[in-house]
């Protein structure tokens, strides 16, 4: 018989294995508030898209309401599926999905075309294949994890934070173009003051609380904005306290060709910004994403995507603000952003506890934004860091890719010549400078005599 020692040095020598922060299980007061951190930081993000698609097809009161509840509902049914996952299906890294924004613009289109009636209903059939066509597509999309060096992946997360940097400075003006107030130095100065709280917070707190620096700074800054009169209550007796979206409320789905199409465009460029994420997000949690990873994160967008389309969500895809928060915070457990999700699914089912979420004014959530999307920026720039840009050829490649990827923040009109296939992916930055940075680095690191030269350089 073996001696007690003996027996228990095994589990002992298992209990002294590290965890990795990605897989630490903190304890649940540090586990809500993170996520809460989460949910403030991506909510306005998640409603826009609804809000802005059924305005578009003439829903109003509660019917728009079910739209918003079943974005935050998918939203946070496809985070606790990224980072918990089933099967292959998640990169279960702390990664946060949410409604596409990219989605947007091509569904007014599709609204716009289908029949009286039917337009919601051909939005929801063609993103339920493009969701089924990404899922499929998966084992193969994957297999680009080899044409995202440090001056590829570099790039891309660059110009993510440089892209999300416009969505800080609406937020910051009021969030509305046109509105009154849009762009006073009332609302840029709240975004200030936040954006200050958030940066003397980080200062002068240690430990949990300055991991929450965020959080405490969105609080700091409603709590200004009380009084200033810039909060709006009123949401808050208007919805249902409890509400659950019944499957294609909408109607039955309708598949129309071009719509299905456009869809299908769409669902690629945000497969493309989703690998570009996990790349950024493995590298700023220290768990660098292979092509296993990838292909679970993909297929969680793609399964999620269906699951939305369903349930009169919308094409599920990354929120780069949250990478920011996490290289912010350097809180890197992916049971914090599976919080979040489920805090998400509460508010989809309990609308009311949305509402009191969106009191946060937006030039508020402009201020922290600043700090959020800037960081993201930056660790882009430490990525590049590791490239050899002692080479012309990696030099040119970040210079046109990020050139390419800023126009359309620079000047939002100079793709609207082209056809609406083309201007999906021009109009988006990150994945016109994504391809431009694959292509690039293809054509200058990979042709055939490229690598020779490269050895004869290094040899001399």
């Amino acid at each position: 018989m073996a001696s007690p020692a003996t027996t228990s040095a095994p589990s002992s020598a298992s209990e002294r294995q590290p965890v990795h922060p990605v897989d630490e299980l903190l304890p649940p007061p540090k586990l809500l508030a993170y996520g809460l951190q989460h949910v403030a930081a991506m909510y306005a993000g998640v409603v826009a898209p609804p809000l802005i698609v059924g305005t578009a097809v003439g829903l109003r009161g509660a019917e728009l309401t079910l739209l918003i509840g079943a974005a935050l509902l998918t939203s946070g049914l496809a985070t606790l599926l990224q980072t918990l996952g089933v099967w292959r299906i998640g990169a279960r890294l702390p990664f946060v999905n949410g409604i596409s924004f990219a989605g947007v613009a091509p569904m007014l289109a599709i609204a716009k075309q289908a029949h009286p009636g039917q337009a919601l209903p051909t939005v929801y059939g063609a993103v339920l294949v493009a969701g089924a066509a990404a899922f499929l597509a998966a084992p193969w999309f994957c297999k680009l994890n080899r044409f995202f060096p440090p001056v590829v992946s570099g790039t891309v997360i660059t110009l993510i934070g440089l892209s999300l940097l416009p969505v800080a400075a609406n937020w910051a003006q009021g969030g509305t173009p046109g509105a009154h107030g849009y762009g006073s130095v009332g609302n840029l100065g709240l975004a200030g003051f936040t954006l200050a709280a958030v940066l003397v917070l980080n200062r002068w707190l240690t430990g949990f609380l300055a991991s929450i620096a965020v959080l405490l700074g969105l609080v700091l800054g409603t709590l200004v904005a009380i009084p200033l009169g810039r909060t709006d209550f009123s949401a808050l007796g208007s919805v249902p306290v409890f509400a659950v979206p019944s499957p294609f409320h909408f109607g039955a789905p309708v598949f129309a060709v071009g719509a299905v199409i456009s869809m299908l465009i769409v669902m690629l460029v945000s497969m493309t910004e989703s690998t570009a994420d996990m790349l950024a997000l493995g590298e700023i949690v220290e768990r660098p994403a292979d092509e296993r990873t990838i292909e679970g994160g993909l297929r969680a967008d793609g399964a999620a995507t269906v699951l939305a389309a369903v349930l009169n969500g919308f094409a599920a895809s990354a929120f780069a603000q949250n990478i920011g928060l996490i290289a912010l915070t350097r809180v890197r457990s992916r049971y914090v952003v599976a919080v979040s999700g489920v805090i998400l699914v509460l508010l989809g089912l309990f609308p009311v506890g949305g509402a009191l979420i969106s009191v946060v004014p937006q030039p508020v959530l402009g201020g922290a934004g600043l700090a959020l999307f800037g960081t993201v920026a930056a660790s882009g720039v430490r990525t590049l860091a590791r490239a050899d840009l002692g080479s012309n050829g990696n030099l040119l490649t970040v210079a046109v890719s990020l050139g390419l990827g800023v126009l359309p923040i620079a000047s939002p009109t100079i793709w609207d010549a082209f056809p609406p296939l083309v201007r999906t992916v021009l109009d988006s930055g990150i994945s016109a400078g994504c391809l431009s940075a694959i292509v690039l680095n293809l054509f200058f690191n990979h042709l055939p005599g490229r690598a020779a030269e490269r050895t004869l350089r290094s040899g001399a």
